[in-house]
């Protein structure tokens, strides 16, 4: 869905302030993370979701905005010293290794304010309604927040240095890395007016890729390298983290992967146009190699 991304790209360069101003290293650091080159996964499919259920993607540009900059705060945050201490992201230093462990803490922070005004602001409830827009910010909250992403997180922490079952490890995979794919694949329903069915088959569907994903992710940081991948490799033995590939093995993972893929795109049933481009992209997401 590579049509989508120049969108995307454009218009976050657009939702920063621009100008001078005395807090400029604080939208430096926001701007550099964002910038970074990236697959944007989860704004795409916001888009892509709501063409789909017969929308207009410019009007749902702002949630996938809001989502990627939801996104781009958790890795500035994640690769802190405090949590896994990672020196690169996306291919080049971390944020914190750029700006300091302060700003990037502040530019975590200023990014999550920046995607609620973007979804909140009188453009985007002109352009989809004021209970379109309130219902996309409400499930972000929820898929981002306390029972969501940084519960994912809480869970992922808590299990350094310990060996945990096959259980503990779904749960926060579901939150940590799909629980904020199901919200872009949400959201992009809710912007088009979808219809509550609809928007339940979006959030199946992202929860098995969003799953697979990081199923697939754990793979990677087996067989990967640094330079494939654009960040450290065999970070989750160093921290001593159970994943699937440590308590599966790679041959089964792969097999996980597929299963969860087929179960994405079963879910697509309940969509009448053409879901062949978001078929496509659950292959894709299987088969990446960074």
């Amino acid at each position: 869905m590579t049509e989508y991304i120049d969108l995307i790209n454009r218009k976050l360069k657009e939702s920063l302030p621009s100008g001078e101003y005395r807090e400029q290293v604080l939208l430096d650091a926001m701007d550099y993370s964002l910038s970074l080159p990236g697959k944007r996964v989860r704004p795409c499919l916001t888009l892509a979701f709501c063409e789909l259920c017969g929308g207009e993607a410019e009007k749902a540009l702002p949630f996938a905005c809001a989502v990627e900059m939801i996104h781009t705060y958790s890795l500035i945050h994640d690769d802190l010293p405090c949590m896994d201490n990672d020196d690169f992201r996306r291919g080049k230093p971390s944020n914190h290794k750029v700006y300091g462990e302060d700003f990037a803490l502040l530019a975590g922070d200023a990014l999550q304010s920046a995607a609620y005004g973007l979804m909140l602001c009188d453009d985007t409830v002109n352009a989809v309604g004021a209970e379109r827009a309130a219902r996309a910010a409400y499930v972000l909250s929820q898929k981002s927040g306390t029972l969501g992403m940084v519960g994912g997180q809480v869970i992922d922490l808590q299990s350094e240095g310990q060996s945990v079952g096959i259980d503990v490890l779904r749960e926060m995979d579901e939150k940590k890395t799909a629980a904020l794919i199901e919200a872009a694949c949400m959201m992009g329903c809710i912007a088009a007016g979808a219809s509550e069915e609809q928007i339940k088959a979006a959030e199946q569907y992202a929860y098995y890729i969003g799953v697979a994903f990081q199923i697939v992710d754990d793979i990677l940081d087996v067989t990967s390298t640094t330079e494939e991948l654009g960040k450290a490799v065999g970070s989750d033995k160093l921290n001593e983290k159970s994943t699937y590939v440590s308590l599966l093995g790679i041959d089964k993972c792969r097999e996980l992967a597929q299963e969860y893929t087929d179960k994405a795109i079963a879910a697509l049933s309940a969509f009448d146009e053409n879901t062949a481009k978001l078929k496509d992209f659950a292959y894709k997401l299987r088969d990446r190699k960074k």
